[in-house]
């Protein structure tokens, strides 16, 4: 009987110290959860934010391939926070051409066409986009900054950037480089080239026509807007007369050049500063400050199909060499002889970011602004001049590659119906 006394005794400690285990482990997980929720929280809610938005609307634009995560419910929640700086500019220009930048992380860069779009002539009447490839709590600083117009930001939910160990950001099951699926047992589809996808380099394309979709369908402050937009990005210097340029080519453009379908703010060739003629130019669309309105927003995304399956990871290559193409008719854009934007970029979208690798000379730029790119330098009475047959990407080029995979292409299709 002892001995029986003994061991039960024994079984009942050994169950009390399994117990306190259990608990301690427990109490653990559940403190890391919190701080991690804290992390999360202070890092994407330093706005005050008391909308409407409930997770039936959040549900309904969630691409049916992805389950999300804490910071994409909270960046999609962040996403309809109202502009900033209604105080100051209560009234937007009833002809406003509205302004989209998107961004990656480059903050140098970032600070230089803000600093650019701060002495913009007109810029106080429209309204300021930033569209941000993730969360980066500096590019969001230098954001929240801006005084100069209303701005408001919104964050793409679906970067690779936001997913670190899933699609569609890299997970241990993906294949690398040139891999052979079957030998390996990994997941994906490589390019035309036999590559596998690089979560860096797709986040590209699918930034841009993530941000278009939202911006003209998504958006309350947008989607009903009637005239062009304007895009630019974080490596573009804005001159001061770029915005009024900018509205007299939006309205010239269906007077002066029937073919042209945009209107830009720069020659193609990113190395021109322009031809310094007295004269409008009509070309092959730039992808330095180009403006459309919805009605050739429509068009692109009646192509969506098309963009998704081409194999280039970049997005403005896909857009040259099978969208415009596929129109059925030469797509033409209208600028000005002299520049009113310039590329200044040294090196790729996700290089340079960090301070001391920063691809800028001397971490500066140095681009002379003389009298005339300080007021609106292009006259309603000029006429004409087009390049009939332009050097480039044409019909029936293959693409770079980079965009092989599945996943990707099905992706960038779910983006195309989040709004429709």
């Amino acid at each position: 009987m002892a001995s029986c006394k003994k061991g039960r005794m024994k079984d009942s400690a050994f169950r009390r110290l399994v117990s306190l285990v259990l608990i301690t482990v427990l109490g653990v997980i559940l403190l890391l959860v919190l701080l991690r929720t804290n992390t999360i929280s202070s890092l994407i809610n330093s706005d005050t934010y008391e909308g409407t938005e409930n997770i039936e609307i959040i549900d309904a634009i969630i691409p049916k391939l992805l389950s999300q995560n804490e910071l994409s419910v909270s960046l999609h929640k962040k996403n309809q926070i109202p502009p900033r700086n209604l105080d100051l500019f209560p009234k937007l220009a009833k002809d406003r051409v509205v302004i989209v930048l998107y961004v990656h992380n480059r903050p140098q860069y970032l600070q230089i066409v803000i600093d650019s779009l701060s002495h913009v002539e007109g810029i106080s009447e429209t309204l300021l986009i930033v569209s941000h490839d993730g969360y980066f709590e500096e590019m969001n600083k230098i954001v929240e900054g801006i005084k100069f117009c209303q701005v408001k930001q919104i964050f793409a939910p679906y970067s690779p950037h936001i997913f670190s160990d899933r699609f569609p950001g890299a997970s241990l099951t993906d294949c690398k480089d040139k891999d052979d699926p079957v030998e390996k047992r990994c997941e994906g589809t490589p390019d035309q080239y036999g590559n596998h996808r690089s979560p860096k380099i797709v986040s590209l394309k699918h930034h841009w026509w993530w941000m278009m979709n939202t911006v003209w369908d998504g958006l309350g402050e947008t989607r009903h807007h009637a005239g062009h937009i304007l895009f630019i990005e974080e490596d573009h210097f804005i001159y001061p007369n770029a915005y009024r340029n900018i509205q007299l080519l939006a309205e010239l453009k269906s007077k002066k050049c029937p073919d042209c379908y945009a209107a830009n703010l720069a020659p193609s060739e990113v190395k021109s500063r322009g031809e310094q003629w007295d004269s409008l130019v009509a070309e092959r669309m730039g992808n330095v400050g180009y403006a459309f309105n919805r009605t050739v927003w429509r068009k692109i995304h009646n192509k969506a199909a098309g963009f998704c399956s081409f194999d280039d990871y970049n997005w403005d290559i896909t857009m040259w060499s099978t969208v415009y193409p596929s129109f059925g008719s030469p797509v033409y854009t209208l600028r000005g002889s002299r520049t009113s934007a310039v590329h200044f970029g040294k090196c790729g979208l996700h290089q340079g970011h960090k301070r001391n690798l920063a691809c800028m000379d001397n971490g500066s730029v140095n681009i002379a602004v003389d009298e005339i790119d300080k007021v609106a330098n292009i006259k309603p009475d000029w006429e004409v001049r087009k390049y009939e047959n332009q050097a480039g990407y044409q019909a029936g080029f293959k693409g770079w590659g980079g965009w092989g995979d599945v996943r990707d292409h099905e992706l960038c299709m779910e983006f195309a119906k989040m709004y429709v």
